[in-house]
């Protein structure tokens, strides 16, 4: 019997998994709806049906891979654990106190700031102190420690975090605290800044301590449900989780440091999108995943994705590495509302997967993206192969009651209008991780992907000027798919300012060193050879007086003069890409950066098989669809997408309709069928 690994992409409105044959590579899709009130039964139901479908026993399961949204959810809808706080004498309301800047897009004159995760009531001061060198000022008051640890068992806080000033040069404080709190309360789960973000500035620092600590208990009871679940299942195989940074960690880190899994899902699509452009040929590729509930977006150049140190999740900054993506409310469930104002707004509130579009006739009255295009006529009445009719009558009703009428316009003229302002809600998001990054979008192709990507991909690349966009084979599960190419990766810092002329160059060689020590640790764990352990280094630098840094790669071998002169280099023009400037100015070395990964076995997108159809064997109907760009209702050829044989040319206006998503080509433009079935897409 064939071995198989299992990727399950939990999203908003559906969760898609894709099982592998380890042996032969051939892969089979599966869609089944989301289950927000419990994830896992979505999950757990989802892979049941994929190896029933496929005559899969679940004890030839060997890996599964899992992006996640718990911890995102958590934090954006206030749905954390009551978290209690450890801190030195004198910084009970750091936390409080915060950042002075506001929010962008928000009036200061009536903004207030949002409540903070931990009450002041539940922060316990300490007295210790160490210097930013490490060295000990004021040893920790051991008994205050236990104090504070007996009081939050009184009050039944089992999250604690502990953030004492400077603990990224020396954790000995934190260390001693998390022993002597599971000494007066064994139950208790514990999160160290010095394990969380080893970086200095401490709001930020603390607020992702506490973010991680918020997060804790319900990631930890989720994946551990999910793990006895699928033992019970008789599937025993391994279990890792989608960081924010692209790379995949095992459960039991997951479990210790939930908070790096806030971009788990959006992640995944990133690296799928790695390995479409590179099978496409594309270098400079725009990643473009619009779903249910949201669309995600983000900029890869040259092959590599670009990455940030300053996300913020929710009203919160985590200052972890994590891939740079820009998330919207804008998605296939998007709410299309008109306001007291007479204004058409689209989104940020989704009809989700419960109660869904209005024609899903499962309860939805408010018309969504979803409506828009299927009273237009670009989606079919059945999707998801079939297994979901669409009532296309009650989706035109309530465009017509909550849109058409209020504004006094035709009911196709009003949907069009819907699907303009999602189109240029999404060309926002674009432009933050493009022309707001120092890049020029028209030298990018756009990679579209998610139930709802290519419907929308030429409307918004028309915008923004784009004239290559990819709709892969199967848009809806692409996130999934990204969870299989994706390697095994953690990421290290440790701030180390250096300040010139007198770089301790020693010193940052031994701070890397015990960096790649500790990421050594790590893959041993996983199992990961000494022959297939990667290690990557960077470094965060300024110029002397700015208040942030940049971070640029560091050349492989030792930190030596050269290496420090190529460092620097590299710093200044990063900064003149980034900000359109480079100073004269003597460069601070911030924080040390190391990533770990296991250098293992790509795993490659199936080639299409042969026998398929050419396109004029492949049209399966005709319809009539709205374009605004023909003025009105076209005809279109609708083609069957998995009967597409590679080379297949298919001109504008047509329509691709596949089992998990709808590609739109758009009058103007053909789309060409590559050896993996992307659908590549150019004007004319």
């Amino acid at each position: 019997m064939d071995d198989y690994s299992v990727a399950v992409d939990v999203g908003g409105t559906f969760t898609d998994i894709v099982l592998r044959n380890l042996a032969t590579n051939e892969q089979r899709v599966h869609k089944t709806p989301s289950t927000p009130d419990d994830p896992s039964t979505g999950f757990l139901t989802g892979l049941r049906e994929i190896l029933e479908a496929n005559s899969v026993t679940p004890n030839q399961v060997k890996h599964v891979f899992h992006g996640t949204t718990i911890a995102t959810n958590a934090i954006l809808e206030n749905k954390g654990s009551p978290v209690g706080l450890v801190v030195p004498e004198g910084f009970k309301f750091v936390l409080e106190i915060g950042r002075h800047g506001t929010p962008r897009l928000v009036n200061p004159n009536s903004w207030v700031k949002p409540e903070r995760p931990v009450r002041p009531r539940d922060i316990s001061e300490v007295p210790e102190r160490l210097g930013f060198s490490g060295e000990v000022l004021t040893p920790l008051d051991e008994e205050a420690v236990r104090t504070a640890a007996r009081r939050f068992r009184a009050d039944e806080i089992s999250s604690i975090a502990v953030s004492f000033l400077h603990s990224y040069s020396n954790p000995d404080h934190e260390n001693r605290a998390r022993d002597l709190i599971l000494e007066e309360y064994p139950s208790a789960q514990v999160s160290l800044s010095s394990e969380v973000l080893a970086v200095f500035r401490e709001y930020e620092r603390t607020i992702t301590t506490v973010l991680n600590a918020y997060v804790m208990p319900r990631v930890s009871h989720y994946i551990s449900n999910l793990e006895s679940s699928l033992r019970a299942g008789d599937v025993d195989s391994s279990f890792s989780i989608m960081k924010s940074n692209g790379g995949m960690i095992g459960a039991d880190i997951a479990v210790r440091q939930p908070v790096h899994t806030a971009l788990s899902g959006p992640a995944a699509g990133v690296m799928a999108t790695l390995q479409i452009a590179q099978n496409t040929g594309v270098k400079n590729s725009i990643s473009f995943d619009m779903g249910g509930t949201s669309t995600d977006v983000a900029l890869i150049q040259g092959g590599n994705p670009t990455t940030s140190l300053g996300g913020r999740l929710g009203n919160w900054p985590i200052q972890l590495p994590m891939l740079d993506i820009t998330t919207i409310g804008c998605g296939g469930g998007s709410i299309a509302n008109v306001s007291p104002y007479g204004s058409l707004t689209v989104g940020p509130a989704s009809a989700g997967s419960v109660p869904g579009p209005v024609c899903y006739a499962k309860g939805g009255t408010s018309p969504t993206v979803t409506d828009a295009n299927l009273t237009l006529g670009r989606i079919n009445t059945h999707i998801a192969g079939g297994s979901l009719p669409l009532d296309a009558d009650a989706s035109k009703k309530a465009i017509q009651e909550h849109v058409a009428g209020p504004l006094n316009m035709d009911v196709h003229a009003a949907a069009s209008g819907i699907l303009s302002i999602a189109n240029n809600t999404m060309v926002g998001a674009i432009r933050n991780v493009s022309v707001e990054r120092g890049h020029d979008p028209r030298e990018f192709a756009l990679v579209a992907y998610g139930g709802a990507g290519p419907m929308h991909a030429i409307d918004v690349a028309k915008l923004l000027g784009i004239n290559q966009v990819v709709a892969p084979l199967n848009p809806g599960i692409a996130s999934a798919y990204g969870l299989l190419v994706a390697e095994l990766k953690n990421d290290y810092a440790r701030t180390s300012l250096q300040t010139p002329p007198d770089y301790d160059l020693e010193g940052m060689e031994r701070v890397y060193s015990e960096l790649e020590g500790e990421g050594r640790a790590w893959l041993g764990e996983e199992s990961v050879p000494a022959n297939r352990q990667v290690f990557t280094r960077s470094a965060d630098l300024r110029y002397a007086h700015q208040g942030s840094e940049v971070t640029v790669s560091f050349a492989a071998g030792k930190m030596t003069a050269a290496a420090l002169e190529a460092l620097i280099e590299e710093f200044h023009g990063r900064h003149q890409q980034l900000y359109g400037f480079s100073l004269d100015q003597p460069v601070e070395i911030v924080t040390l950066r190391v990533s770990a990964s296991a250098d293992g076995e790509q795993v490659e997108m199936p080639r299409r098989p042969g026998g398929l159809s050419a396109p004029e064997q492949a049209i399966a109907s005709q319809r009539e669809v709205f374009f605004d760009e023909a003025g009105g209702f076209v005809s279109c050829d609708i083609y069957n997408r998995d009967r597409l044989a590679p080379d297949s040319v298919i001109n504008g206006p047509a329509i691709l309709e596949g089992m998990d998503s709808t590609v739109i080509i758009n009058p103007g433009w053909a789309g060409r069928i590559d050896q993996y079935g992307n659908c590549v897409m150019s004007p004319k």
